[in-house]
Formats: C-alpha cells, structure tokens, sequence
C-alpha cells in the first residue's frame, strides 16, 4: 500500500541519533561504568544493573546525559554498599562532562536533505532529552537555520505530539515525523493520524526497542537514510 505525502505542509525530525550521532556515547560510557565498577560485579550484570536504575530514575530525572551519569553514581554507591571511592565517582562525572562536550557528528547527509526540504515545507525538530544539552547541541550543530520551531518533550507519546500540533496549529495528516526510534518517532504518530518515516541507528537503545507485535498494523516507511526522503516524499 503506497503513502499519500501530497496533504504533508510540516515535518518534524528527531534530534539524536536522526539528525546526529548520540547513542554511541551512551554505549561507550557503559563500557566505562563496567570497568569501573569491575571490582563490585561483571560488566553484563552492571549493564543490566545500570538500565534498571536509569528507568527507575526517569520520573526524577528524564532523559538526557544528566540523569544517566546521576544513574550511574547511584548504581556505583548501590553495588559497592557506600564504599565506592571519591576517585570512582571523579571519573564517572568526568565521563558526563566529557559527553556533554563531545563534537556533533552529524549523519551523512542531513545538511543537505534539510536545505532541500526547507525549500517546500515547514521544518521543525520534536525531541527529547536535557533541555540545555539539546539546546547547546543544535546550536553547534549549524542547523537551527533550518528550522522553524524547536521542541524539547519530556516524553514522546500520542499526548504530547497531539498537544504540540494543536499548539502549532497543524492538522495531523498535514504532519510527517522523520526519527530513528519507533517507539519515540513512529508508532505514536501514525495512532494520531500523521505520517512518520522510519530511518534506523544502527545502535538503539533497550528502553526504545518495540515487539513486531506493537509495531504490526501500523503504516510507516522504512528508510535506510535520511537522503531517501526527498525522492520518497516529492
């Protein structure tokens, strides 16, 4: 069954790992928080660990490298029953920091898929995350030229897109929502009757992961970067 994009006037693109790269960080620091805590346990069952710790802290903390790293320091002080050293905690901050400060990497061609866009319809981000981490990355990005309304979500579920359209006042079927999660970017956008265009990351995050059972029935493209959108759409 083909896609009618003819009635698309808005399209919104998640940030991390759609428009630049993001989870790999994640990955990396995972990695550390394994060595470092080594001595208190094995780094799969400190990789477990930490994800049960970081889904109990959203509520407190969102999304976003803050509340990971605040995760971690939690999880460090937790296995080790408080006698985790000051050095340990040092460097897991230091790892946070140095997150924050990494380059953007932006994917392969999204300057110029953006620049062509921009040309024909209203382009705004719909992200979620940190705010003053999102705020900073698009600023260096060199992206914020193209776009007409940026929007940093607590979460990405059928509620908040619906309240950011009427906030917008745009129509879902005028909509179309480009991102690399389908829990985040996809699914809650075809159950309100926008469009969404899938562009896998090659790393994903667990907490993101959905079933082929959630993912059945709904109706969404599939691409393998962000260059196909222009042919697909126009």
């Amino acid at each position: 069954m083909e896609i009618d994009y003819t009635k698309i006037k808005v399209i919104g693109f998640d940030a991390d790992d759609t428009l630049w790269v993001n989870e790999t960080y994640f990955r990396e620091a995972e990695e550390e928080a394994g060595r470092l805590l080594s001595l208190y346990e094995t780094p799969n069952k400190i990789d477990q660990e930490l994800f049960r710790m970081e889904i109990k802290n959203l509520p407190t903390y969102g999304y976003g490298v803050k509340g990971f790293i605040l995760s971690m320091i939690e999880l460090a002080l937790e296995l080790s029953n408080g006698s985790v050293t000051n050095d340990v905690i040092a460097q897991m901050l230091n790892i946070g920091k140095d997150m924050l400060n990494k380059p953007i990497e932006l994917l392969d061609g999204v300057e110029e898929v953006l620049k062509e866009l921009s040309k024909d319809y209203r382009l705004i981000v719909a992200t979620k995350g940190d705010l003053l981490d999102q705020e900073r990355k698009l600023e260096k990005s060199g992206l914020l030229k193209y776009f007409h309304h940026i929007e940093v979500l607590s979460e990405k579920e059928e509620a908040n897109y619906s309240k950011l359209l009427k906030h917008l006042d745009i129509e879902p079927e005028a909509f179309l929502m480009v991102g690399n999660s389908l829990k985040s970017d996809i699914l809650p956008l075809v159950k309100i009757g926008a469009q969404a265009i899938h562009v896998p990351f090659h790393t994903t995050w667990q907490h993101e992961t959905v079933t082929k059972k959630e993912a059945n029935g709904s109706h969404y493209k599939t691409v393998k970067s962000l260059t196909e959108i222009t042919d697909l759409i126009s």
